[in-house]
């Protein structure tokens, strides 16, 4: 399982650092800090929210970091969510990588939202995410959704 996980991170360094040169219209940003201390940085990510699910990765599909068990409440206007489970996607394989903790903040409507107890700002139909694997590795991401379907 180790190996497994592994090698699901490093697939998502490979395909995230293909797509910021091939994306036009999408407008995340994805960083992963690993234990070790390095860090990538993923402009241009596509976010695609579909049936409760968070999608990050390629509009080809060949990449997608998929988060689709989390439990959700409202802090006012902005959606809180903790998720509880993450799977990389690639080439018909599904790799699970195991989460210590992480906190999704959607802003699902047309207007600026402020999170509570911050100075964080959210634009309309914003996404910021913050996770940390079992092994280790940190991730965040800041960005609009490209595609949202119900």
């Amino acid at each position: 399982m180790h190996a497994r996980h592994a090698f699901a991170i490093l697939l998502l360094f490979s395909i995230f650092g293909a797509l910021s040169i091939a994306r036009a219209g999408a407008t995340g940003t994805m960083r992963v800090q690993q234990s070790d201390g390095t860090v990538q940085v993923y402009r241009d990510v596509l976010i695609r929210v579909a049936q409760r699910t968070l999608r990050i990765g390629s509009k080809d599909r060949k990449g997608v970091l998929v988060i689709d068990r989390a439990a959700c409440t409202y802090a006012g206007s902005v959606l809180r969510c903790l998720p509880s489970t993450m799977k990389f996607e690639q080439s018909g394989q599904t790799h699970e990588i195991q989460l210590i903790t992480g906190t999704i903040y959607v802003n699902l409507t047309d207007d600026t939202q402020q999170l509570h107890h911050s100075s964080t700002q959210l634009s309309p139909h914003d996404v910021l995410l913050m996770m940390q694997t079992q092994r280790g590795t940190y991730i965040s991401l800041h960005g609009h959704i490209d595609e949202m379907q119900p």
